[in-house]
């Protein structure tokens, strides 16, 4: 990752689970820890490098690629947001971390939701990013959700080699729809050589279940700091919709800033800005409040 310089990349294996790279920026003696929770066909690199460097100035910060994707857990089976958030606490647990701020952008915006829900003890604030509770009828999702049935029967068969070229197929070919039609020739391709580490049905999988996804019967019963960064121009979620959630949610602090869905890769510094006020007010809230971050 392009990052700090102190930022160290380290293999870590969870019990049961399996290994994963993580990124760790250690930040100042003392720092509230961040851990950040990326999109569906992207990797940690690809939504975060961009604001390591900022917040590891005043956070201890972590990043790692969520399962299925890029050098991410082992991803067998249905695609769980559930599990995935089971795997923030199962690092935190490595990692000696007690309390964390989780950090989710679009579907990390759903885990980070999840993890709130399934480990509360752990789950210090939330800072959500570009999400919502729900992206049910959203055209982009609906489409991947109605691929799912005609993959899976030639993806079996790739996997007996009857078929090879289905092997190969990534998340690029989904995950450009989550790019901005004005980003750079450079920068978009990049963003695609990150996607291509992640095979296109587990994309497809991952995306089905964020389709799947819900919060609205519970997201009220939020009780700890929580921020929401709203993108709004965002033709992905809508900033309607990311209003919705930080209406839902008490308390909520609200950051708009002007950009699409990707706008982590045309205004890193506008992003990174706003994130590092979203965290800081989260941490200051989570201490005046009695809640040790």
């Amino acid at each position: 990752m392009d990052d700090a310089g102190s930022t160290v990349e380290r293999v870590v294996k969870l019990p049961g689970q399996g290994r994963t790279v993580v990124w760790d920026s250690p930040g100042p003696p003392g720092a509230s820890t961040l851990v950040l929770v990326h999109g569906a066909t992207m990797t940690a690199e690809l939504n975060w490098s961009g604001v390591f460097p900022v917040l590891g100035r005043h956070f201890r910060v972590l990043a790692f690629d969520q399962r299925g994707h890029g050098r991410g857990l082992d991803c067998a089976g249905g695609y769980r947001l559930e599990q995935c958030a089971d795997d923030v606490a199962g690092l935190a647990a490595v990692l000696g971390i007690q309390r964390l701020i989780v950090v989710g952008y679009s579907m990390g915006g759903l885990i980070a939701q999840l993890c709130w829900r399934r480990h509360p003890r752990l789950t210090a604030g939330l800072v959500l990013c570009a999400t919502a509770r729900s992206i049910a009828g959203l055209q982009w999702a609906r489409w991947v959700t109605l691929m799912m049935p005609s993959l899976m029967v030639p993806a079996v068969v790739a996997e007996t080699g009857s078929l090879p070229w289905m092997a190969g197929l990534r998340a690029d070919l989904i995950g450009t729809h989550l790019l901005d039609q004005d980003l750079d020739r450079a920068a978009r391709d990049w963003a695609l050589g990150q996607m291509r580490r992640t095979p296109l049905l587990t994309a497809v999988s991952a995306v089905s279940a964020v389709y799947a996804f819900s919060s609205h019967d519970w997201i009220g019963g939020v009780d700890v700091p929580t921020a929401a960064i709203i993108t709004r121009h965002d033709r992905v979620v809508s900033a309607a919709r990311q209003r919705r959630l930080a209406a839902a949610v008490p308390g909520a602090l609200v950051y708009e800033i002007d950009g699409e869905h990707d706008v982590f890769l045309t205004a890193p510094d506008r992003f990174a800005a706003a994130l590092r006020s979203a965290c800081q007010a989260i941490c200051f809230d989570g201490i005046t409040t009695g809640l040790r971050c």
